[in-house]
């Protein structure tokens, strides 16, 4: 009889893939929903400037010019301090970066209510402290967004993070539905209470929710695989070989996060087609009203309509792309349609029927594509690579936001025509298809399914 090797006194659960399977559910249903309820409350704040932006205007006697390039001073702080912010998560960890950053920027978004009581304090004009107040905030956040895509890295292998992008990511279509109507309602129903307008009252309500999340991220986040006291022994042996095997190849020093050429291509990407996102979110509100309703509460409503139907779209797309492996497709194509989209949505804006469905069709387009490139960064970049690179993706893609708010509202300027500028967003979502067409197809294959064998103590796992 042979004698009995370690291998063989393994389990044999710890060869089944079920195991597996049930290992990254575990994962899934403990980290996903807190990451979820913080990407919901950002999203809230970051663009509940959108809605407030109805009335704000009148009341702080600001420019359609003045709005837009406050709104995009958020970005320029979001850019400075991106890559800074996530070597800082990487090096402090992620429970407590996180939790830092949601703090923060729920108290400089609820000030925002108190601009020309702040402006009044330091002596300068409401315009300048609004400028001020926006680049705080998104030095506050900057971070927030890749440093969770980045955690994600930390847990999940390249070939299991397109659904988990998308159920992150679905946050975001969720709070924009939650936001239209809350918002809406908040203006509403809060209009002359305590004697601040609705706006004020929007902003310091939605606020509250990142307060929240900052306390329930350190009480219920861990910051890596080691530290999660809710995971078996074999369960991280599992978790960190497949890590182990998914990192071989991939760029894992600083320098070669900044030097790398497909970087920068997915630089490129996310810059064009965030330019439609954000034109889209920024100015949707602004949009509907031109098409003629005139109240807060309905035009929250019809701005729900879009982002619900691109919630389903997305996860849809993410299902699909992860069943068949393909990536390039189920990304370029839902930038193209969302062009497509947003193109018809601004030569029938006087239609409200039809405006609707086809920002709906662009919505669905632009979100779609999302869980799908959140994924290209992991087949690249690992280590500190990864927290360096993912920071420059986003912070220069994000300056999409300045470029998307400034379209809109340059054309609106030169036009008199507010859906002008978004024939110019539609042309960056046909860029964008084109550059996702041209990415190598070393980094779309589907993952390598060769077996590994990694043993700890006494425990071996051999991945199939």
């Amino acid at each position: 009889m042979q004698p009995r090797t370690e291998q063989s006194a393994a389990p044999a659960r710890d060869h089944d893939s079920s195991f597996e399977d049930r290992t990254y559910r575990k994962v899934i249903l403990r980290i996903l929903p807190i990451l979820l309820l913080c990407y919901m409350a950002a999203y809230l704040d970051r663009v509940n400037i959108g809605f407030a932006k109805l009335d704000m205007l009148e009341d702080l006697q600001f420019s359609n010019t003045v709005y837009a390039l406050g709104a995009s001073m958020f970005f320029w702080g979001y850019f400075l301090f991106e890559v800074p912010s996530n070597l800082l998560l990487h090096r402090l960890g992620a429970r407590f970066w996180i939790a830092r950053i949601m703090f923060t920027w729920a108290l400089v978004s609820m000030a925002v209510a108190f601009t020309v009581p702040l402006a009044q304090f330091f002596g300068i004009q409401s315009s300048t402290m609004f400028y001020t107040l926006r680049f705080l905030l998104g030095i506050c956040e900057a971070g927030f967004f890749p440093g969770v895509i980045l955690y994600l890295n930390y847990w999940f292998p390249t070939h299991r993070q397109s659904r988990v992008m998308s159920g992150f990511l679905l946050a975001l279509p969720i709070s924009l539905v939650i936001g239209g109507m809350l918002s809406g309602w908040l203006m509403t129903a809060m209009q002359g209470v305590q004697g601040l307008s609705g706006w004020q009252w929007m902003l310091l309500i939605e606020g509250l929710p990142s307060i929240v999340m900052a306390v329930v991220v350190i009480v219920c986040l861990c910051d890596n695989i080691d530290k999660a006291k809710w995971l078996s022994t074999a369960e991280k042996a599992l978790l960190k070989a497949n890590l182990q095997q998914d990192s071989t190849g991939k760029a894992s020093r600083l320098s070669e996060a900044f030097l790398n050429p497909r970087v920068w291509l997915l630089v490129l990407i996310l810059l064009t087609f965030n330019t439609g996102f954000y034109g889209l979110a920024f100015w949707m509100p602004s949009i509907i009203k031109s098409a003629g309703i005139t109240s807060s509460l309905h035009i929250g409503l019809l701005t729900a309509i879009p982002y619900g139907v691109a919630a389903v779209a997305m996860l849809l797309n993410a299902r699909h792309s992860n069943r068949t492996g393909e990536r390039r497709l189920h990304a370029a194509i839902p930038a193209f349609i969302g062009g497509v989209g947003l193109m018809l949505s601004a030569y029938f804006a006087h239609n409200i029927v039809l405006s609707v469905l086809f920002l709906s069709v662009a919505a669905s387009g632009i979100l779609s594509l999302m869980p799908i490139y959140w994924t290209l960064p992991g087949t690249v970049l690992s280590g500190i690579a990864a927290a360096a690179g993912i920071g420059i993706i986003n912070s220069f893609g994000n300056l999409s936001g300045f470029t998307g708010s400034m379209i809109t509202a340059m054309a609106e300027t030169m036009t008199g025509d507010i859906n002008n500028g978004t024939y110019v967003l539609a042309a960056c979502l046909f860029v964008s298809g084109a550059l996702i067409m041209a990415i190598p197809r070393s980094m779309l294959g589907t993952p390598s399914r060769t077996p590994v064998t990694t043993t700890t103590g006494s425990l071996t796992l051999e991945k199939a």
